[in-house]
């Protein structure tokens, strides 16, 4: 279904039927875009399980849209780039540079 795999807005949410847990999460991964997920659950070890093994950018645990300005906000895959909020958000306007030198007569080296 289109639903189910493309990434869509607007007050709409995709439900699908599973019978694993493993097979929950392999059809939620088997998608181009990965910007956000749900999941609802009373057992903690499969909250665990599943968002860790779900390529999406934000994960929710028995809520949905909620946001903080300290919790950084993007996707996977082809849902966008980079993070907004929190500290990722500012790494798109830095650029990392390494600088090494060694140092000599130290107790460590």
């Amino acid at each position: 279904m289109l639903i189910a795999k493309d990434e869509i807005f607007g007050p709409v949410m995709a439900l699908m039927k599973f019978k694993t847990v493993e097979e929950g999460i392999k059809k939620a991964n088997n998608s181009t875009y990965g910007l956000a997920a749900g999941i609802v659950t009373k057992n903690l070890d499969i909250a665990n399980t599943v968002s860790r093994s779900i390529r999406a950018g934000i994960i929710w645990i028995n809520c949905y849209f909620a946001f903080g300005n300290d919790v950084p906000y993007g996707g996977y895959k082809m849902s966008g780039f980079g993070r907004d909020y929190g500290l990722e958000a500012l790494h798109k306007y830095l650029q990392v540079k390494s600088v090494v030198t060694p140092i000599y007569n130290s107790p460590w080296l």
